[in-house]
């Protein structure tokens, strides 16, 4: 039986309007989370956050931009990453890791999954 994903959310922007005013529509922002390095985007139809690391070659996605297709762009190589699902686009058979990001009043959330490893 599959269990329902847990998540440490982690408080990144005071209100919606805040994240708006610093991340313009389809540009990217970095931000450290829970020892991660996190690329934030402004995509087409909202805020997406991927780990700012490509599976490829390790260079960071904040230096690429968003595309015409909701993916964020290598700057390296050029291989796109759906802003969604963080599955490669084109090129590699590889994902990034993506985040939930969840708007409250209290301000706007960036979950980090809870990993309970219990091998009995």
């Amino acid at each position: 039986m599959a269990s329902e994903k847990k998540y440490h959310w982690f408080k990144i922007f005071s209100s919606a309007e805040e994240m708006s005013n610093n991340i313009p529509p389809r540009r990217t922002y970095t931000i450290q989370v829970d020892g991660k390095g996190i690329c934030l985007v402004h995509g087409l139809d909202g805020f997406y956050a991927v780990r700012d690391k490509c599976p490829h070659n390790g260079f960071p996605l904040s230096a690429g931009f968003c595309s015409d297709v909701n993916s964020i762009v290598c700057p390296v190589h050029r291989y796109h990453f759906d802003l969604k699902t963080g599955r490669a686009v084109s090129g590699i058979g590889a994902r990034v890791e993506t985040y939930p990001i969840k708007i409250t009043e209290s301000g706007v959330f960036l979950g980090v999954e809870e990993f309970n490893w219990w091998p009995f």
